[in-house]
């Protein structure tokens, strides 16, 4: 499985490289295990991956001898496929058309079977991802262009995926026909932009155009941009809701609609459903920092910075061992005192995974002196995993899979606990019916694979915005 890792793709700008390295560094929420950029220079195909933050990867050294006028990126966070160096995307590999890379956000549901299928054909993984089934599909095309191939290999592939591909003279971008991820499209000068989100876009200068449609293929080379549909769009697209309510930088756009503008309304909406008898607002910093203003604004409850989060905390303490994980709350939040002293508080906060962490950070506000703690949640009770690039636990694992609210309620510490509808999230969206709230309600508009496992084939890798990771790195689920 993967999730929203991040990707980027340029064309037609010598500072290629550099660029990439800016989107990437907009783009870093989404995905910090890993990171790469291949160039070209139109006859050399250069590249440079690394574990880790895109600050600590990439030097000015390094980006500068990436050189070339066409460059893609990517951030990621793994969800399939364990974090080895051989997993980094984006991946490149030779075969008889040239050298090909390629950059995934999303997650393939039938890359097993079509792994398993290839090994008995005889064809050699390198890595764990399921990414490179892609690139396999590609090299075994009887089709005589790339764009062809490519295709091919699309009428095979099920599930969610948005694409960069990089050769030495072309930049290609597509999107499933489900439009499960985002990808956007910009240009900078005369320069052709892709990116997971716009504020990718933001960093360099570029100017938003649209989105890849689902089911589109863009092809950049020498001969301008030509834009093709491979595919039928669905009947119903599947976008996913949680760009919305979690992934996604406030400032910026997906599926066409502004991120910051949905989550007031996510607030506002979560006030009219579940008021609270409190005295302020606080929220748990960042990703709820929106929704919580919308909150404050129907209820008329004053918001105030009741939590400082440490930005400057890397990944070290991010570990699996719980004995770790139970210093992450006081790690990454420190509660302001003299604002919670005394006062009953509404908590608002995007969403509950397994619910540890939100145990621990009420504690905390209780610790601070919170008279009462109200706990409000901008989403519904997330009780089903996710196969389409989110890196959920396991069902088991998610505590509104076993437990109903007023459990939750008892076991977070809690005086009282809503979360938003599902009515009430659609209802905060442009076109409800083309969303995917699998995770919500079960309603998985496609199917998966039996018994998925995150390590199979030690992984059949892939890129993800991973929730438990989300959870650990921001210490609030």
């Amino acid at each position: 499985m993967k999730e929203d890792c991040a990707v980027f793709g340029i064309y037609g700008s010598q500072d290629a490289s550099q660029l990439a390295h800016l989107g990437l560094y907009a783009l870093q929420h989404r995905g910090q295990e890993a990171t790469g950029i291949i160039a070209s220079d139109g006859t050399r195909v250069l590249e440079y991956k690394g574990l880790g933050l895109v600050s600590k990867v990439f030097s000015a050294e390094v980006i500068s001898g990436l050189e070339g006028y066409l460059a893609i990126g990517h951030n990621r966070y793994s969800t399939t496929g364990l974090t080895h160096h051989v997993n980094i995307q984006p991946f490149l590999v030779d075969c008889k058309i040239g050298k090909i890379a390629v950059a995934h956000n999303g997650n393939l549901v039938n890359a097993v079977e079509l792994r398993r299928k290839m090994e008995h054909g005889g064809s050699i993984f390198r890595s764990t991802m399921d990414s490179e089934v892609i690139l396999h599909l590609i090299a075994r095309s009887s089709k005589e262009t790339l764009e062809d191939m490519i295709v091919e290999a699309f009428e095979k592939v099920e599930g969610a995926y948005s694409l960069v591909f990089l050769t030495k003279e072309k930049v290609i971008a597509a999107r499933d026909p489900h439009g499960f991820r985002p990808l956007c499209f910009g240009m900078l000068d005369d320069a052709y932009v892709f990116a997971s989100e716009s504020c990718a876009f933001d960093i360099i200068g570029a100017m938003y155009e649209r989105e890849v449609e689902p089911g589109e293929m863009c092809v950049v080379s020498r001969s301008g941009l030509k834009c093709v549909r491979f595919a039928e769009p669905a009947t119903h697209l599947s976008r996913c809701i949680f760009e919305f309510i979690y992934f996604s930088r406030p400032d910026s756009r997906v599926f066409g609609q502004n991120v910051d503008k949905v989550r007031r309304q996510l607030g506002r909406r979560l006030a009219e459903e579940s008021p609270a008898d409190a005295e302020i607002v606080i929220a748990v910093p960042d990703s709820s920092n929106t929704i919580a203003l919308g909150y404050s604004e129907i209820s008329g409850i004053p918001y105030e910075l009741g939590l400082i989060r440490n930005h400057y905390v890397g990944r070290t303490f991010i570990e699996p061992r719980q004995t770790v994980r139970d210093w992450d709350v006081r790690i990454k939040f420190n509660p302001v005192r003299g604002v919670l002293r005394g006062r009953s508080v509404v908590v608002v906060d995007d969403s509950i995974v397994r619910g540890s962490t939100m145990r621990k950070l009420v504690s905390l506000l209780r610790h601070a002196g919170a008279a009462k703690v109200h706990l409000r949640i901008g989403s519904p009770p997330i009780r089903h995993s996710c196969y389409y690039g989110i890196d959920t636990p396991t069902r088991g694992e998610l505590i509104a899979s076993s437990h109903t609210v007023d459990m939750i309620q008892d076991y977070l510490g809690v005086d009282s606990l809503k979360y938003l509808s599902l009515e009430g999230l659609l209802s905060c969206v442009d076109d409800p019916e083309n969303y995917c709230v699998a995770c919500f309600s079960g309603d998985y508009p496609i199917g998966q694979e039996r018994d998925f496992q995150k390590d199979v084939f030690e992984g059949t890798s892939g890129c993800g915005e991973g929730l438990e990771a989300k959870e650990e790195s921001k210490g609030s689920r």
